[in-house]
């Protein structure tokens, strides 16, 4: 075996093995990232010339430029004309601990990185089973690092405010392939995620209705997009859902709504598909009524079991129809990426092309460039069934460690990103000592003797604990912080995530939550 060895001015050695599957660009790209995710290269040092590492190396120049390219678009490196390459002096110190490839969402998003608080060197620990917590580990293959490669050496061309070309089109093939919708790239806008995209649509809604939307949300439902069109101004209506998602016998009469947000695939967070003759039924209401229909695709790709029902998009007038869809990436490939779409029929693309082409595109050119080649490479279709099998995997864990255990039933869960466990019954058992304040006190009390609201509050403060193989807690989430209106009626339970890369941490933390619902 061949191997070439050099250290750089931190005396630090890289490997190269000629034998190995992996090209010599990506090897190098390799060893330069663990020296920096371990601390041994540092914030703001330099790392050696292309021409003298591949000297030194006994390789072509091209092979240091593409991994140096490769670790500037990771954010990793930094070029600065007359001053060389350096490590990232934004990267502040990583402690000696991996350094993930993305930051990490936020516990109940889809598509936006958790704030680092000020001062901070390192975002806060992520829960391990923390709602909206994609599987990211699994984007990083060599189509994914060639097509930032490839975007990095174009990066100066502009972008068109409705988003690139070449993007917009892999997106409506991608739609085509995955949603069953047959649509127009013109049909396709480029955002920056789902609630920039809602954001978008609110916007140009209050240049043509005015003040004072109203909005029709499910309840319980997305707090997300929910939160973005109350801070647009608009009021909140509750839309009630059963195990199939929204009620549509319940809609309101003509004139009370402008606008409503639904989650047809998958709703949020009880699980149910909208079946097709309710999706019909939705789209005469709106048609009806003139109200706009949000879309919100938000893991529609990510089916545990069973086939898809055809999209709201799919089933719409192109032309003259009343469902915008919004869709991200953030559960397919990584919730930094800030990159989605919103399809639109003709009649609501006059309303919001003036718009996006006043604010401009909020999607950089870099992203927009190598999401097109990912797309275009079909990579993303087989990470998607990648992503499939491993969450299939833990939603049979979910059900095989939860079965049987006293007062809680798994909910079904044909796809998605998150489980729902209802708590029905609190089991007996003795209360624990010690806590303080309301939650503590709700949660040292004997389960026997909560009702179940009260018991999910108990599990979720219980689960928040530290414990030494969870220093952040579980991170799971009441079932109750997704209700518009906390009726005492409402169900009661726990929703938990099924992401991270950590396949035997997350069973470590299934057994830990297991033992947070059976007390001895």
């Amino acid at each position: 075996m061949s191997t070439n060895s050099l250290r750089t001015p931190a005396e630090l050695p890289l490997q190269l093995d000629r034998a190995a599957d992996a090209s010599l660009p990506v090897q190098l790209a390799a060893a330069l990232r663990d020296e920096i995710d371990a601390g041994r290269l540092r914030p703001g040092e330099g790392v050696p010339a292309t021409r003298a590492l591949a000297s030194r190396l006994g390789v072509a120049r091209g092979v240091v430029v593409t991994a140096y390219e490769q670790l500037v678009a990771e954010g990793y490196l930094r070029a600065e004309h007359g001053r060389g390459t350096a490590v990232n002096p934004d990267l502040g110190a990583l402690g000696g601990q991996p350094r993930a490839a993305f930051p990490d969402p936020s516990p109940n998003t889809g598509d936006a990185d958790r704030a680092t608080p000020v001062g901070a060197e390192e975002p806060p620990l992520r829960p391990p089973l923390a709602p909206g917590t994609p599987l990211t580990d699994v984007t990083e293959r060599p189509a994914w690092r060639a097509a930032w490669r490839d975007a990095v050496r174009v990066a100066d061309r502009r972008q068109p405010a409705l988003g690139d070309p070449r993007l917009r089109h892999e997106i409506a093939e991608h739609l085509r392939l995955m949603r069953g919708t047959s649509r127009s790239v013109r049909d396709v806008i480029v955002t920056a995620g789902a609630r920039e995209g809602l954001g978008l649509l609110l916007t140009a809604l209050g240049t043509t209705r005015g003040n004072g939307l109203v909005v029709g949300v499910e309840d319980p439902g997305y707090p997300s997009l929910r939160g973005v069109a109350a801070r647009h101004g608009a009021r909140i209506v509750s839309l009630p859902v059963d195990a199939d998602g929204l009620r549509t016998s319940a809609l309101p009469a003509a004139g009370m709504l402008d606008l409503v947000i639904v989650t047809p695939s998958h709703q949020y967070p009880v699980g149910g598909s909208l079946p097709l003759p309710r999706r019909r039924e939705l789209l005469d209401w709106a048609a009806r009524t003139g109200v706009i229909v949000v879309e919100d695709d938000y893991d529609s790709e990510l089916r545990h079991s069973g086939g898809p029902l055809p999209a709201l998009a799919a089933l719409d007038d192109p032309l003259r129809g009343s469902v915008v869809t919004l869709g991200t990436f953030s559960s397919t490939i990584s919730p930094a990426l800030a990159a989605g779409f919103l399809l639109a029929p003709e009649n609501l693309r006059a309303l919001l092309e003036p718009v996006r082409l006043d604010l401009g595109s909020p999607v950089s050119s870099v992203v927009q460039l190598a999401l097109a080649d990912y797309l275009a490479s079909g990579e993303l279709r087989r990470n998607i069934a990648r992503v499939r099998r491993r969450h299939s995997a833990r939603r049979d864990r979910i059900s095989a460690r939860f079965a049987g255990v006293p007062g809680v039933r798994v909910r079904p869960m044909s796809g998605g990103l998150h489980a729902v466990l209802e708590l029905t019954a609190p089991p007996g058992g003795a209360g624990r000592a010690g806590g303080s304040g309301a939650a503590a006190t709700t949660a040292d009390r004997a389960p026997g003797s909560l009702a179940p609201i009260e018991w999910e509050a108990a599990v979720v403060a219980r689960a928040a604990e530290p414990a030494p193989r969870f220093p952040a807690g579980l991170g799971v989430a009441a079932l109750g912080d997704y209700w518009q209106h906390r009726r005492p009626d409402r169900t009661a339970g726990i929703v938990l995530g099924m992401g991270g890369p950590d396949d035997a941490e997350f069973a470590d933390a299934i057994e830990r939550l297991r033992e947070v619902l059976t007390p001895s």
